[in-house]
Protein backbone atom coordinates (compact mmCIF):
# COMPACT_ATOMS: atom_id res chain seq x y z
CA UNK A 1 0.00 0.00 0.00
CA UNK A 2 2.92 2.35 0.71
CA UNK A 3 4.14 1.87 -2.86
CA UNK A 4 0.65 2.75 -4.17
CA UNK A 5 0.71 5.98 -2.17
CA UNK A 6 4.15 6.81 -3.54
CA UNK A 7 2.90 6.40 -7.11
CA UNK A 8 -0.15 8.56 -6.37
CA UNK A 9 2.07 11.29 -4.86
CA UNK A 10 4.41 11.21 -7.85
CA UNK A 11 1.43 11.46 -10.20
CA UNK A 12 -0.16 14.31 -8.24
CA UNK A 13 2.91 16.49 -8.78
CA UNK A 14 2.17 16.56 -12.51
CA UNK A 15 0.18 19.57 -13.74
CA UNK A 16 -1.94 17.44 -16.07
CA UNK A 17 -4.56 15.08 -14.65
CA UNK A 18 -4.18 12.97 -17.80
CA UNK A 19 -0.44 12.58 -17.22
CA UNK A 20 -1.17 11.72 -13.59
CA UNK A 21 -3.58 8.93 -14.55
CA UNK A 22 -1.27 7.51 -17.20
CA UNK A 23 1.68 7.36 -14.80
CA UNK A 24 -0.49 5.78 -12.14
CA UNK A 25 -1.69 3.09 -14.56
CA UNK A 26 1.82 2.45 -15.84
CA UNK A 27 2.99 1.93 -12.26
CA UNK A 28 0.26 -0.67 -11.72
CA UNK A 29 1.29 -2.54 -14.87
CA UNK A 30 4.96 -2.59 -13.96
CA UNK A 31 4.70 -3.63 -10.31
CA UNK A 32 2.64 -6.71 -9.35
CA UNK A 33 2.68 -5.87 -5.65
CA UNK A 34 1.38 -2.35 -6.26
CA UNK A 35 -1.33 -3.70 -8.56
CA UNK A 36 -2.39 -6.30 -5.99
CA UNK A 37 -2.70 -3.57 -3.36
CA UNK A 38 -4.81 -1.43 -5.71
CA UNK A 39 -7.11 -4.40 -6.38
CA UNK A 40 -8.09 -4.52 -2.71
CA UNK A 41 -10.12 -1.31 -3.08
CA UNK A 42 -10.97 -0.96 -6.75
CA UNK A 43 -13.96 -0.36 -9.01
CA UNK A 44 -15.07 -3.68 -10.51
CA UNK A 45 -16.83 -4.43 -13.80
CA UNK A 46 -18.46 -7.87 -13.80
CA UNK A 47 -18.97 -10.10 -16.84
CA UNK A 48 -20.59 -13.48 -17.31
CA UNK A 49 -19.21 -15.36 -20.31
CA UNK A 50 -18.07 -12.03 -21.76
CA UNK A 51 -21.44 -10.28 -21.29
CA UNK A 52 -21.22 -7.18 -19.03
CA UNK A 53 -23.42 -6.63 -15.99
CA UNK A 54 -25.75 -3.64 -16.48
CA UNK A 55 -28.24 -1.99 -14.13
CA UNK A 56 -31.32 0.05 -15.01
CA UNK A 57 -31.63 3.38 -13.18
CA UNK A 58 -34.77 5.30 -12.16
CA UNK A 59 -34.88 7.07 -15.53
CA UNK A 60 -35.11 3.72 -17.31
CA UNK A 61 -31.66 3.98 -18.89
CA UNK A 62 -28.80 1.52 -18.40
CA UNK A 63 -25.38 1.90 -16.90
CA UNK A 64 -22.63 -0.42 -15.74
CA UNK A 65 -23.09 -1.86 -12.25
CA UNK A 66 -21.21 0.12 -9.59
CA UNK A 67 -19.32 -2.49 -7.58
CA UNK A 68 -16.26 -2.33 -5.37
CA UNK A 69 -13.84 -5.13 -4.57
CA UNK A 70 -15.57 -5.85 -1.26
CA UNK A 71 -18.92 -6.21 -3.08
CA UNK A 72 -17.44 -8.78 -5.46
CA UNK A 73 -15.81 -10.67 -2.62
CA UNK A 74 -19.19 -10.97 -0.87
CA UNK A 75 -20.83 -11.99 -4.14
CA UNK A 76 -18.30 -14.77 -4.72
CA UNK A 77 -18.84 -16.12 -1.22
CA UNK A 78 -22.64 -16.07 -1.61
CA UNK A 79 -22.31 -17.96 -4.89
CA UNK A 80 -20.16 -20.64 -3.29
CA UNK A 81 -16.86 -19.57 -4.81
CA UNK A 82 -13.73 -18.72 -2.87
CA UNK A 83 -11.95 -15.39 -3.20
CA UNK A 84 -9.17 -16.78 -5.36
CA UNK A 85 -11.31 -16.09 -8.44
CA UNK A 86 -10.70 -12.40 -7.75
CA UNK A 87 -7.08 -12.95 -8.76
CA UNK A 88 -8.28 -13.34 -12.36
CA UNK A 89 -9.42 -9.69 -12.44
CA UNK A 90 -7.81 -7.59 -15.21
CA UNK A 91 -6.81 -3.94 -14.95
CA UNK A 92 -8.66 -1.75 -17.48
CA UNK A 93 -8.16 1.83 -16.30
CA UNK A 94 -8.60 4.28 -13.45
CA UNK A 95 -10.98 7.05 -12.44
CA UNK A 96 -10.23 10.78 -12.38
CA UNK A 97 -9.29 10.26 -8.72
CA UNK A 98 -6.76 7.53 -9.58
CA UNK A 99 -9.00 4.73 -8.35
CA UNK A 100 -8.07 1.53 -10.18
CA UNK A 101 -10.71 -0.15 -12.37
CA UNK A 102 -10.70 -3.91 -12.95
CA UNK A 103 -12.92 -6.37 -14.81
CA UNK A 104 -13.72 -9.98 -13.88
CA UNK A 105 -15.59 -12.74 -15.71
CA UNK A 106 -17.61 -15.06 -13.45
CA UNK A 107 -18.84 -17.29 -16.28
CA UNK A 108 -18.32 -20.42 -14.20
CA UNK A 109 -20.91 -19.32 -11.63
CA UNK A 110 -24.71 -19.29 -11.73
CA UNK A 111 -25.84 -16.37 -13.90
CA UNK A 112 -29.37 -16.00 -12.53
CA UNK A 113 -28.20 -16.04 -8.92
CA UNK A 114 -25.50 -13.47 -9.68
CA UNK A 115 -28.03 -11.17 -11.39
CA UNK A 116 -30.40 -11.38 -8.42
CA UNK A 117 -27.66 -10.61 -5.91
CA UNK A 118 -26.34 -7.67 -7.96
CA UNK A 119 -29.70 -6.27 -9.03
CA UNK A 120 -28.67 -6.23 -12.67
CA UNK A 121 -28.60 -8.17 -15.93
CA UNK A 122 -25.75 -9.59 -17.99
CA UNK A 123 -26.31 -8.19 -21.48
CA UNK A 124 -24.67 -9.21 -24.76
CA UNK A 125 -21.89 -6.74 -25.58
CA UNK A 126 -23.31 -5.70 -28.95
CA UNK A 127 -26.61 -4.74 -27.28
CA UNK A 128 -24.76 -3.09 -24.41
CA UNK A 129 -22.92 -0.86 -26.87
CA UNK A 130 -26.18 0.88 -27.75
CA UNK A 131 -27.60 0.96 -24.21
CA UNK A 132 -24.63 2.70 -22.60
CA UNK A 133 -23.52 6.29 -23.12
CA UNK A 134 -20.47 8.44 -22.56
CA UNK A 135 -17.24 6.75 -21.53
CA UNK A 136 -18.88 3.53 -20.32
CA UNK A 137 -19.31 1.82 -23.70
CA UNK A 138 -15.63 1.96 -24.77
CA UNK A 139 -14.50 0.96 -21.27
CA UNK A 140 -16.78 -2.11 -21.31
CA UNK A 141 -15.55 -2.95 -24.83
CA UNK A 142 -11.94 -2.74 -23.68
CA UNK A 143 -12.70 -4.93 -20.67
CA UNK A 144 -14.36 -7.63 -22.77
CA UNK A 145 -11.51 -7.59 -25.29
CA UNK A 146 -8.92 -8.14 -22.55
CA UNK A 147 -10.96 -10.90 -20.89
CA UNK A 148 -11.40 -12.66 -24.24
CA UNK A 149 -7.66 -12.34 -24.98
CA UNK A 150 -6.73 -13.99 -21.68
CA UNK A 151 -9.26 -16.78 -22.23
CA UNK A 152 -7.79 -17.63 -25.65
CA UNK A 153 -4.07 -17.17 -24.97
CA UNK A 154 -3.40 -19.59 -22.17
CA UNK A 155 -0.69 -21.42 -24.13
CA UNK A 156 2.42 -20.34 -26.02
CA UNK A 157 2.10 -20.62 -29.81
CA UNK A 158 5.81 -21.52 -30.09
CA UNK A 159 6.22 -24.15 -27.36
CA UNK A 160 2.67 -25.21 -26.48
CA UNK A 161 3.47 -24.60 -22.82
CA UNK A 162 1.20 -22.60 -20.47
CA UNK A 163 1.53 -18.83 -20.33
CA UNK A 164 1.23 -16.86 -17.10
CA UNK A 165 -0.08 -13.32 -16.77
CA UNK A 166 1.25 -10.46 -14.71
CA UNK A 167 -0.98 -9.04 -11.96
CA UNK A 168 -2.45 -6.27 -14.15
CA UNK A 169 -3.17 -8.65 -17.03
CA UNK A 170 -1.27 -6.44 -19.48
CA UNK A 171 0.91 -9.33 -20.71
CA UNK A 172 1.41 -13.09 -20.61
CA UNK A 173 4.74 -14.94 -20.49
CA UNK A 174 5.54 -18.48 -21.65
CA UNK A 175 6.59 -20.59 -18.68
CA UNK A 176 9.13 -22.44 -20.85
CA UNK A 177 10.68 -20.00 -23.31
CA UNK A 178 10.03 -16.68 -21.59
CA UNK A 179 8.34 -15.28 -24.71
CA UNK A 180 6.13 -12.33 -23.74
CA UNK A 181 2.74 -11.87 -25.38
CA UNK A 182 0.76 -8.62 -25.39
CA UNK A 183 -2.94 -8.06 -26.22
CA UNK A 184 -3.41 -7.31 -29.91
CA UNK A 185 -5.93 -5.53 -32.11
CA UNK A 186 -6.51 -6.21 -35.81
CA UNK A 187 -6.25 -2.99 -37.90
CA UNK A 188 -9.30 -2.19 -40.03
CA UNK A 189 -9.88 0.66 -42.47
CA UNK A 190 -13.38 2.10 -42.92
CA UNK A 191 -13.69 4.64 -45.73
CA UNK A 192 -16.32 7.01 -47.07
CA UNK A 193 -15.72 7.36 -50.81
CA UNK A 194 -16.95 10.49 -52.62
CA UNK A 195 -16.98 11.69 -56.23
CA UNK A 196 -17.45 15.31 -55.12
CA UNK A 197 -21.26 15.23 -55.20
CA UNK A 198 -22.22 11.81 -53.84
CA UNK A 199 -20.91 9.25 -51.36
CA UNK A 200 -20.55 5.51 -51.83
CA UNK A 201 -22.13 3.05 -49.38
CA UNK A 202 -22.42 -0.73 -49.52
CA UNK A 203 -24.13 -3.58 -47.74
CA UNK A 204 -23.52 -7.26 -47.01
CA UNK A 205 -26.20 -9.92 -47.18
CA UNK A 206 -26.07 -10.32 -43.40
CA UNK A 207 -27.05 -6.67 -42.78
CA UNK A 208 -30.63 -5.80 -41.74
CA UNK A 209 -32.80 -4.86 -44.70
CA UNK A 210 -32.05 -1.46 -46.12
CA UNK A 211 -28.91 -0.96 -44.01
CA UNK A 212 -25.93 0.53 -45.85
CA UNK A 213 -22.48 1.32 -44.47
CA UNK A 214 -19.16 2.84 -45.44
CA UNK A 215 -16.77 0.33 -47.03
CA UNK A 216 -14.38 -1.45 -44.65
CA UNK A 217 -11.72 -4.13 -44.64
CA UNK A 218 -8.83 -5.58 -42.64
CA UNK A 219 -5.25 -4.53 -43.32
CA UNK A 220 -3.10 -7.22 -44.93
CA UNK A 221 0.33 -7.93 -43.47
CA UNK A 222 2.85 -5.27 -44.56
CA UNK A 223 0.26 -2.83 -45.91
CA UNK A 224 0.11 0.86 -45.10
CA UNK A 225 -3.16 2.60 -44.31
CA UNK A 226 -3.41 4.08 -47.80
CA UNK A 227 -2.56 0.77 -49.47
CA UNK A 228 -5.33 -1.02 -47.58
CA UNK A 229 -7.83 1.71 -48.38
CA UNK A 230 -7.01 1.70 -52.11
CA UNK A 231 -7.05 -2.10 -52.32
CA UNK A 232 -10.38 -2.50 -50.55
CA UNK A 233 -12.11 0.08 -52.76
CA UNK A 234 -10.65 -1.53 -55.89
CA UNK A 235 -11.62 -5.05 -54.79
CA UNK A 236 -15.15 -4.31 -53.62
CA UNK A 237 -16.45 -1.73 -56.11
CA UNK A 238 -13.83 -1.50 -58.89
CA UNK A 239 -12.83 2.13 -58.33
CA UNK A 240 -9.39 3.75 -58.14
CA UNK A 241 -8.82 6.18 -55.26
CA UNK A 242 -7.26 9.52 -56.19
CA UNK A 243 -6.72 10.97 -52.72
CA UNK A 244 -7.63 10.30 -49.10
CA UNK A 245 -7.55 11.91 -45.64
CA UNK A 246 -7.61 10.43 -42.15
CA UNK A 247 -10.68 11.24 -40.00
CA UNK A 248 -10.58 9.40 -36.66
CA UNK A 249 -10.04 6.03 -34.98
CA UNK A 250 -11.41 3.82 -32.24
CA UNK A 251 -11.20 0.35 -30.73
CA UNK A 252 -14.02 -1.82 -32.09
CA UNK A 253 -14.68 -5.05 -30.15
CA UNK A 254 -16.29 -6.93 -33.05
CA UNK A 255 -15.65 -9.57 -34.18
CA UNK A 256 -12.64 -9.95 -31.86
CA UNK A 257 -11.00 -6.63 -31.03
CA UNK A 258 -10.29 -4.49 -34.07
CA UNK A 259 -8.61 -1.10 -34.38
CA UNK A 260 -10.82 0.90 -36.73
CA UNK A 261 -9.33 3.80 -38.71
CA UNK A 262 -11.85 6.02 -40.50
CA UNK A 263 -10.91 7.88 -43.68
CA UNK A 264 -12.35 9.95 -46.52
CA UNK A 265 -11.41 9.08 -50.09
CA UNK A 266 -12.03 10.78 -53.43
CA UNK A 267 -12.46 9.26 -56.87
CA UNK A 268 -12.75 10.96 -60.24
CA UNK A 269 -16.36 11.78 -61.25
CA UNK A 270 -15.42 10.69 -64.76
CA UNK A 271 -14.50 7.21 -63.52
CA UNK A 272 -17.23 6.55 -60.95
CA UNK A 273 -18.99 3.64 -62.64
CA UNK A 274 -19.31 0.85 -60.08
CA UNK A 275 -18.29 -2.75 -60.68
CA UNK A 276 -19.39 -4.52 -57.51
CA UNK A 277 -17.75 -7.77 -56.45
CA UNK A 278 -20.82 -9.66 -55.22
CA UNK A 279 -18.67 -12.17 -53.37
CA UNK A 280 -17.74 -9.22 -51.12
CA UNK A 281 -20.90 -7.10 -51.13
CA UNK A 282 -24.56 -7.72 -51.83
CA UNK A 283 -24.94 -4.18 -53.15
CA UNK A 284 -23.16 -0.82 -53.38
CA UNK A 285 -24.62 2.49 -54.55
CA UNK A 286 -23.94 6.20 -54.84
CA UNK A 287 -26.09 8.32 -52.50
CA UNK A 288 -26.84 12.03 -52.55
CA UNK A 289 -26.33 14.32 -49.58
CA UNK A 290 -30.08 14.42 -48.91
CA UNK A 291 -30.35 10.63 -48.93
CA UNK A 292 -27.52 10.35 -46.39
CA UNK A 293 -29.01 13.01 -44.12
CA UNK A 294 -32.35 11.21 -44.22
CA UNK A 295 -30.67 7.89 -43.37
CA UNK A 296 -28.84 9.42 -40.39
CA UNK A 297 -32.13 10.68 -38.96
CA UNK A 298 -33.98 7.36 -39.28
CA UNK A 299 -33.85 4.60 -36.60
CA UNK A 300 -32.24 1.29 -37.65
CA UNK A 301 -34.75 -1.04 -39.34
CA UNK A 302 -36.09 -4.32 -38.09
CA UNK A 303 -35.05 -7.30 -40.24
CA UNK A 304 -38.65 -8.10 -41.10
CA UNK A 305 -39.35 -4.60 -42.46
CA UNK A 306 -38.55 -3.29 -45.92
CA UNK A 307 -37.74 0.43 -45.46
CA UNK A 308 -38.65 2.91 -48.23
CA UNK A 309 -35.08 4.30 -48.34
CA UNK A 310 -31.58 3.23 -47.24
CA UNK A 311 -30.67 3.44 -43.57
CA UNK A 312 -27.39 4.05 -41.74
CA UNK A 313 -26.03 1.95 -38.84
CA UNK A 314 -27.09 3.10 -35.34
CA UNK A 315 -24.93 5.64 -33.57
CA UNK A 316 -22.59 4.76 -30.71
CA UNK A 317 -20.39 7.05 -28.67
CA UNK A 318 -16.71 6.87 -27.89
CA UNK A 319 -14.29 8.52 -25.55
CA UNK A 320 -11.80 11.19 -26.61
CA UNK A 321 -9.12 12.93 -24.57
CA UNK A 322 -11.20 16.09 -24.12
CA UNK A 323 -14.82 15.29 -24.96
CA UNK A 324 -17.18 12.67 -26.34
CA UNK A 325 -17.57 12.36 -30.09
CA UNK A 326 -19.66 10.13 -32.29
CA UNK A 327 -18.07 6.97 -33.63
CA UNK A 328 -15.93 7.19 -36.81
CA UNK A 329 -18.60 5.91 -39.20
CA UNK A 330 -21.12 8.55 -38.17
CA UNK A 331 -18.39 11.17 -37.99
CA UNK A 332 -17.48 10.70 -41.63
CA UNK A 333 -21.14 10.49 -42.68
CA UNK A 334 -22.01 13.64 -40.72
CA UNK A 335 -19.28 15.49 -42.57
CA UNK A 336 -21.55 15.42 -45.62
CA UNK A 337 -23.64 18.10 -43.89
CA UNK A 338 -20.89 20.55 -44.91
CA UNK A 339 -21.07 19.61 -48.60
CA UNK A 340 -21.98 22.54 -50.84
Amino acid sequence: MLRVLQIVRLSSRCSSSFVSRMRFLNGLKQNDDVCSAALQDAHMFLFHRLSPLLQRNHQGTFRTAELRTSDVQSLLENLGSDRTLLQEAVLIGCTEQNQAQFCLDIGGLDQTAAEELCGGTFVDLRKSFFLLSGAEAPLVAKAQALLRWHQTNGFCSATGQPTHRNRAGSQRTCSSSGIIYYPKMSPVVIVLVSDGERCLLGRQATFPRGLYSALAGFCDMGETLEETLSREVAEEVGLEVQSFSFSSSQHWPFPQSSFMMACHASVSPAHAQLCVDHSELEDARWFSQQEVLSALQTPPPQRRRSPPHPLAPPKTRRRSSTHHRVDPEHQILNRLRRVH
